[in-house]
């Protein structure tokens, strides 16, 4: 998709996220204020706001109730909450990928298993590089299993910048809960070869499932992720507990 045919937060997004991750904002520096901005891109504030609080649940910034938004201090941070599907806003990490394969098959000769599914029932396999913001460096890899009968069109998208949680939203489905499992994993040679590290090296593996209505599962994610590129967090609310 061409920078142009995105929607204009997503496009305000990358654009400021650009000035932080290049060095141009350095670690506290104060971005421009929202009305700034909607009169730089000629856009509502509600259309900033959206832009800022991507960049905010993403660890590169930090609002100040009446001071303001600054570049937070560390810029390589993941919010965990955004990756397991809890922060519905944009993608659950930013990034475009690169499509490594994509094709409908057998739920029987799929990379990962989707319980509740025949050998003989149709899934779609995604098996994607996850890029860096710049698109530069490959920052993990991706592979998610979807049955087909709740993404039938899913390989008609643009596959480089949806998520499969995005995906199936904006289809209607009605995603019920989702489980994060973070755990360490060792690099095969492939991936070794592909991040450029040693084989056997220690790195993060993702397992997510996501269900739907009536306890369907509607996607089986993995990923694999350098140790050395982010740093992941929780944050969460301690008010009136």
């Amino acid at each position: 998709m061409a920078e142009r045919d995105l929607p204009l937060y997503e496009q305000i997004r990358r654009e400021l996220e650009g000035n932080i991750r290049d060095g141009r904002w350095q670690p506290g520096t104060r971005v421009p204020t929202e009305a700034e901005l909607g009169e730089r891109f000629g856009v509502s504030r509600i259309t900033v706001q959206r832009a800022l609080r991507e960049l905010a649940d993403a660890g590169l910034v930090v609002r100040y109730r009446r001071h303001g938004t600054f570049v937070a201090q560390t810029t390589d941070e993941e919010n965990l909450l955004r990756a397991a599907g809890v922060l519905t806003s944009g993608p659950e990490a930013h990034g475009d990928h690169r499509v490594i394969s994509a094709k409908v098959l057998p739920a029987g000769g799929a990379a990962l298993r989707l319980p509740g599914l025949d050998d003989n029932d149709a899934v779609v396999q995604l098996d994607r590089h996850k890029l860096s913001p710049d698109g530069s460096r490959v920052t993990g890899t991706e592979l998610a299993v979807l049955p087909f009968r709740f993404a039938p069109d899913l390989l008609d998208q643009d596959l480089v910048t949806i998520t499969s949680h995005m995906y199936l939203r904006d289809r209607g489905v009605p995603l019920q809960r989702s489980r994060l499992y973070v755990e360490p994993y060792a690099l095969d040679e492939e991936h070794a070869e592909l991040f450029g590290l040693k084989p056997g090296t220690a790195v993060f593996r993702w397992l997510r499932t996501t269900w739907a209505d009536r306890d369907e599962v509607v996607e089986h994610l993995e990923m694999i992720l350098p140790t050395d590129t982010s740093r992941f967090y929780v944050e969460t609310s301690l008010q009136g507990r």
